[in-house]
């Protein structure tokens, strides 16, 4: 009986897992496509296409690398205990990741610039240079990589080893427990950044508001509707981020989960709902987007009766 109820949980997490793995490949290849396509015909991109574009492109080489680390500690984990091999995915892992998080949060903070409104100078002048802060940011997030990437080669060739090439099993939970504890503490930056946008974000929206009942206009225009849709994709990518660190940091707590199948199921089934969903939140929260959505869907729908109706 025992056995039977593993085999439909480790059914079950692998069915999620491709599930995850489809709908996050299909919706981030989706992002990217319709606004290359959207940039060809106009022979120009706005800047949150380009931040969507890039975070689509960032969030598939994230998923493939998730699945692909997870293929291997799955099928061959003696694999893993391989330095160059080791070294490689979670360098890849690393690198992925970290554009992943730090693209959401450009997002995130384009979006407060150009719809929070304060009366602030210091805030006026982000506003209106709203391009250079992420341009400057990006090259902090590309600075902060570079020294997580440098500590990561340090943690995983310092420990003395028998071998240069091969890591002991004991090793190699070491080393891979710490990275993620490393990398965890490295992500927290982007994450504290998003967290003060969406707080600014709902302060602006409540002072928006109050100003509209004070000047007996309607409760809902333009503005707060921007406001609105804004929060929604913020708060939704700090929600998925915080449950796929929660996951991060249940593995560092379970040491042995390497050497258990539903565990790795579980832990890289989380993980994935964090690129996967995210990306949907923002098909939809997206005009341009949901519209090309609802083409191709509709598509599809005629696509499929035109074919029925030949095979009858």
């Amino acid at each position: 009986m025992a056995v039977t109820i593993s085999a439909i949980l480790q059914a079950t997490l692998i069915t999620t897992v491709n599930m995850e793995f489809i709908i996050g490949s299909v919706g981030n290849a989706f992002i990217a496509l319709v606004n290359i396509v959207d940039w060809v015909k106009r022979r120009k991109i706005s800047l949150v296409d380009q931040i969507l574009t890039a975070l689509a492109i960032s969030r598939t080489a994230f998923l493939f690398s998730l699945v692909t680390t997870l293929l291997v500690a799955l099928r061959d984990p003696a694999a893993m205990t391989v330095r160059t091999v080791l070294k490689r995915h979670i360098i890849s892992w690393t690198v992925s990741h970290h554009f992943s998080v730090w693209f959401a949060t450009f997002l995130g903070l384009f979006y407060f610039l150009k719809i929070a409104n304060f009366s602030n100078p210091i805030f006026l002048t982000l506003k209106w240079k709203a391009k250079k802060v992420v341009l400057i940011t990006l090259v902090v997030s590309l600075i902060i990589l570079f020294i997580n990437i440098i500590v990561i080669n340090i943690l995983i060739d310092g420990p003395k080893v028998n071998t240069p090439y091969r890591y002991s099993s004991n090793d190699t939970v070491d080393v891979y427990v710490l990275i993620l504890l490393i990398n965890t503490r490295f992500t927290l930056i982007p994450y504290t950044v998003t967290l003060i946008t969406l707080l600014l974000l709902i302060f602006s929206l409540c002072r928006h508001l109050r100003n509209m009942r004070c000047n007996a206009k309607r409760f809902q225009d333009v503005s707060a509707a921007a406001h609105i849709k804004s929060l929604q994709s913020v708060a939704t990518f700090l929600l998925l981020y915080t449950v796929f660190v929660m996951s991060l940091l249940l593995q560092t707590w379970n040491i042995n989960f390497l050497q258990n199948n539903l565990m790795v199921l579980f832990f890289w089934g989380t993980a994935i709902a964090f690129p996967s969903g995210h990306s949907s939140v923002l098909i939809l929260g997206n005009s341009k987007l949901r519209q090309a959505s609802l083409s191709v869907l509709w598509w599809l729908r005629c696509r499929y009766k035109y074919t029925k109706n030949q095979g009858t």
